[in-house]
């Protein structure tokens, strides 16, 4: 009679679970940390697109511009950019406002993440 040789177990050995449960975890703690960062960039992107839609606001100042978005910009909680930080401009008689800006985000002792958002009304 011929028993099953060691090749031919199968199963996980807790090392390898502890390994893929670390790998896990950190792709969990990565995506808890930057799923706000995202959030905020689509609440500015929702702003600008409104902003630019409000008929009200068509033939409005830089300045009305600026406050119309820092009043939503409270509403939505952005708070990594204010009004003074968009370049608003015109092209082919629309309104068209870009923001640039930054985000570190710290993730364990001295490394963090980086990441840079080119917000349009586009």
């Amino acid at each position: 009679m011929h028993h099953g040789t060691l090749q031919q177990q199968k199963g996980v050995t807790l090392s390898g679970l502890l390994m893929w449960s670390v790998i896990l975890i950190m792709i969990v703690v990565l995506g808890m940390k930057l799923t706000p960062v995202y959030l905020e960039y689509v609440a500015i992107q929702k702003s600008f697109a409104a902003i630019v839609n409000d008929s009200t606001l068509k033939n409005a100042s830089p300045n009305e511009i600026r406050l119309s978005f820092n009043k939503r910009a409270n509403i939505n909680d952005i708070d990594v950019i204010s009004g003074r930080d968009i370049k608003i401009s015109k092209e082919k008689g629309r309104l068209m406002l870009k923001a640039d800006y930054s985000v570190t985000i710290p993730l364990f002792a001295n490394v963090s993440i980086l990441i840079d958002f080119n917000a349009t009304s586009d």
